[in-house]
């Protein structure tokens, strides 16, 4: 091959790697914003679980029984805290049924909201669900939900699935929640269970005795017995 012909397979060449190398870069820029919408559109996805249906009788607000009850108790949980998720669903059922239902406890729920923003959240939107008759079953939401500390278990999307999927009116839960109706009410709960004796949660006010849940039960027999 002469010098000519060398010349010119050269810049044949040179043409073919100058429109390679662009159309390369592009097929991987486009893998990689293929890659980033995929993982977007599911991270936007918001799976619910749907807890099961808890029997709470004369459930007024966060009440529930009869307000006439020889035994009163007040219940202090953090939405967020995995120790009142396991008691609220696997205790909180029998006790309303055992005392509750029966008419020897009223009961009552004050979220104690101090493990972080997203615990005021929920709280908040606990609250908000409350306007439309539903606080109860958002509760049970709540902790049917629960998927860590502050990691976006509670954010507002996910948050606003779980009153989508009590068909809530949405532009008033949404409403509610973004104009932080409830906030001074949620940092005087906080403060009402602090100012109680409540170190952590869940802890309970039985006849205004402070209680864990190893002695709720007990100490309710023993109110019930008149000790």
């Amino acid at each position: 091959m002469g010098k000519r012909e060398e010349l010119r397979a050269r810049r044949r060449r040179d043409t073919v790697l100058q429109w390679m190398i662009p159309g390369a870069i592009a097929l991987i820029g486009l893998v990689i914003l293929g890659g980033i919408l995929i993982y977007n559109s599911r991270g936007s996805s918001v799976s619910v679980i749907v807890p099961n249906t808890v029997v709470r009788p004369n459930a007024v607000e966060t009440t529930a029984g009869d307000p006439n009850a020889p035994v009163k108790v007040v219940a202090l949980e953090d939405f967020q805290c995995p120790y009142c998720g396991i008691y609220s669903t696997e205790t909180e059922p029998k006790i309303m049924d055992k005392y509750v239902s029966t008419g020897k406890v009223y009961y009552k729920f004050v979220p104690f909201s101090f493990l972080g923003a997203e615990s005021i959240a929920a709280a908040e939107a606990a609250y908000c669900a409350m306007d439309q008759n539903k606080f109860w079953e958002y509760h049970d939401y709540l902790y049917a939900n629960q998927a860590g500390e502050n990691k976006g278990g509670f954010n507002n999307a996910r948050l606003e699935s779980f009153a989508d999927s009590l068909k809530l009116d949405m532009n008033t839960f949404k409403g509610c929640l973004s104009s932080h109706k409830y906030t001074q009410r949620v940092q005087d709960d906080a403060k009402f269970a602090s100012q109680s004796g409540a170190t952590g949660s869940p802890f309970f006010l039985v006849n205004n005795k402070l209680v864990d849940v190893n002695a709720l039960e007990s100490t309710i027999e023993a109110a019930l017995a008149g000790k």
